[in-house]
């Protein structure tokens, strides 16, 4: 072997875990809280990636007494049960399911501005 060889550093990929099957980014163990605009100042907001253990209309109903807000639980063919909620409320459900116990803090993504 050559002096070269020993001082070539081996190849590093410095996006190996973001590209790994069990990386964070875009696995289904978070749950994705966004917000969408509608008319003029109306916005939405949904909650998809919840366990599917959980019956999402009690917690649909819960969040819509706790917020004074309407809602519900819409089928998507590729995201499952999608949680859709009237007006911006990404930080009050977040932190809804963190206090209730459904989801841990650190698997809560929010999304938006």
């Amino acid at each position: 072997m050559s002096e070269f060889d020993l001082q070539t550093p081996a190849a590093f990929d410095p996006f190996a875990e973001a590209n790994a099957d069990n990386s964070g980014a875009g696995s289904k163990d978070y749950v994705h809280i966004r917000t969408q605009q509608r008319n003029g100042r109306k916005s939405l907001t949904t909650v998809q990636g919840l366990n599917k253990e959980f019956s999402y209309n009690k917690i649909l109903k819960d969040l819509k007494k706790e917020f004074c807000c309407n809602g519900t639980v819409v089928q998507d063919p590729e995201l499952g049960q999608v949680i859709q909620l009237q007006g911006d409320q990404r930080k009050n459900v977040s932190t809804f399911l963190v206090q209730a116990g459904i989801v841990k803090k650190e698997h809560i993504k929010i999304h938006g501005f």
